[in-house]
C-alpha cells in the first residue's frame, strides 16, 4: 500500500507541476473550503508538493517508515491492515490541517500542500510499534531511539510554528504526528504497555 500511494502522488504531484490550473483546484486553501464549500481541498492538498525536493523527500520518508508500518499491522490485524493504513494516512491528512483551517479560514491568501502531516502519522505510528528503532541522520553516525526523535521532533515544531517564517506547515507537522501515534495506539491500546516496557526494559 505505501508504494500505491507513492506512486498515485508522485503521478498527481508531477502533473500539478506542470498544469498550475490543477496545482490551485487541488491547493488546500481553506477560504475557498469555508466559503465556497470546497471540502475535498481537506484530502486533494496532500497530493501536491510546491517542488520536486519536497516530493522527493517527503515520498522517501514515507517509503522508509511505511513498510515498517505495513508490517506491524499485518501482523496485528491480518485482513483488516491494509484498511487501518488507509485510515491512518487519509485520517493524518485531515487531520493535521485542521488547525491550520481555523485559523486561516478566513484568510484569502493561505495556501498549503504537502504530504508532510500525513507522513509525520506514519512516522509517529512506527515510533509508537517500535520506539527503540534507530533513526539515522548523515550528520550523526550513531542512531538515536526513534522515541527520542519523535520527542524533538514535536518540541521543534512547537517551536517553529510559533517562530514562524519559514513558509513551512510546522502545525500540520505536530498535528499530524499526534492523529499518527493516537491512532495506533486507540486501534490496540494494550500495545502502550508493550511501548513503555520497550523504552524502559520492563
Amino acid at each position: 500500500m505505501t508504494i500505491i500511494i507513492i506512486l498515485i502522488t508522485v503521478i498527481v504531484s508531477v502533473l500539478a507541476f506542470y498544469k498550475r490550473e490543477l496545482f490551485h483546484k487541488l491547493e488546500f486553501t481553506p477560504y475557498l473550503i469555508k466559503h465556497n464549500n470546497e471540502w475535498y481541498r481537506f484530502f486533494t492538498y496532500g497530493l501536491l508538493h510546491a517542488n520536486w525536493g519536497h516530493l522527493l523527500i517527503n515520498m522517501f520518508v514515507l517509503w522508509s517508515f511505511g513498510e515498517t508500518v505495513e508490517y506491524f499491522m499485518k501482523y496485528y490485524f491480518q485482513e483488516k491492515a491494509i484498511l487501518f493504513f488507509l485510515m491512518l494516512y487519509i485520517g493524518g491528512i485531515l487531520f493535521s490541517v485542521l488547525f491550520d483551517f481555523g485559523k486561516h479560514k478566513d484568510n484569502g491568501y493561505y495556501h498549503a500542500v504537502g504530504a508532510s502531516g500525513a507522513v509525520a502519522s506514519i512516522v509517529f505510528a512506527s515510533i509508537f510499534y517500535h520506539p527503540m528503532g534507530k533513526i539515522y541522520f548523515y550528520f550523526i553516525p550513531i542512531g538515536i531511539p526513534s522515541f527520542v526523535f519523535g520527542l524533538l521532533y514535536l518540541v521543534y515544531s512547537v517551536y517553529m510554528a510559533r517562530r514562524g517564517g519559514d513558509n513551512i506547515g510546522h502545525n500540520a507537522h505536530f498535528w499530524g504526528a499526534i492523529f499518527g501515534f493516537v491512532f495506533v495506539l486507540l486501534l490496540k491500546p494494550v500495545l502502550f504497555k508493550d511501548f513503555i516496557s520497550q523504552i524502559f526494559g520492563g
